[in-house]
């Protein structure tokens, strides 16, 4: 059985760079899944698949025809635990660790037991850390916290500690879907030098450049989502 954790944190130590293309069930049409595959970056390593509000079965729709069409790892981001589905490869089990919501923090996570306990998806514990964006996003709204403002990095950075001490094996720093400006290179650096496991970064990010200035400040996996269904 793959290890995508393990897969993940070979390619880090390869030095390569990873770019995972977020897609919301609730925006896919699966009759379309060739079409929308085809038009992946190439430098595409992973799917996410995932949204802060989906249909019930939705996700495990996109899910089987994203697989039908690619041999790419599928990882569920899930907004909540009824978009948990054994039709995925991985699960990212997210702690919103920025935000003081119990919902988001551990019961979500409880809630999801059920379906977890006799599962084979992978699951890999996840560090959320939302940060402002500029704009409010669908992830403030549905867990009610605030995002940590950029001016902040040692708050930030030491959110990010408190993650990984807690167990957790990836940082993701979250701007926001169509957030008006990504994570900033300054606090992608200080939380890289700070935390030894893998750091994900998403939300606004548009260009070519952006993606640059992100792999170079320290991000070893780049999320894009809005961009790509524009």
């Amino acid at each position: 059985m793959r290890n995508f954790y393990a897969e993940i944190s070979l390619a880090i130590a390869e030095g390569k760079r990873l770019l995972a293309i977020l897609i919301d069930p609730d925006k896919f049409i699966e009759a379309e899944a060739e079409l929308y595959l085809e038009k992946l970056p190439i430098e595409t390593t992973h799917i996410l698949v995932g949204g802060s509000t989906v249909e019930k079965m939705k996700t495990e729709k996109t899910v089987k025809a994203i697989k039908a069409e690619t041999d790419l790892p599928v990882i569920l981001f899930p907004g909540d635990y009824s978009q948990i589905t054994e039709t995925a490869d991985a699960l990212l089990f997210l702690s919103l660790i920025s935000g003081r919501n119990p919902e988001y923090l551990i019961e979500q996570q409880v809630k999801s037991v059920e379906k977890l306990k006799n599962s084979k998806l992978e699951i890999i514990p996840t560090a959320y850390i939302l940060i402002d964006g500029g704009k409010e996003c669908a992830v403030q709204r549905v867990s009610g916290t605030k995002p940590i403002p950029q001016s902040q990095v040692d708050t930030i950075v030491n959110t990010a500690l408190a993650g990984e001490f807690s167990g957790k094996k990836l940082i993701y720093l979250e701007a926001g879907s169509g957030a008006d400006f990504p994570v900033s290179e300054e606090i992608i650096a200080e939380v890289k030098k700070a935390v030894s496991i893998p750091l994900i970064v998403g939300g606004g990010i548009r260009s070519l450049e952006q993606q640059k200035k992100a792999y170079k400040a320290g991000a070893d996996m780049i999320v894009m989502g809005t961009q790509f269904e524009n």
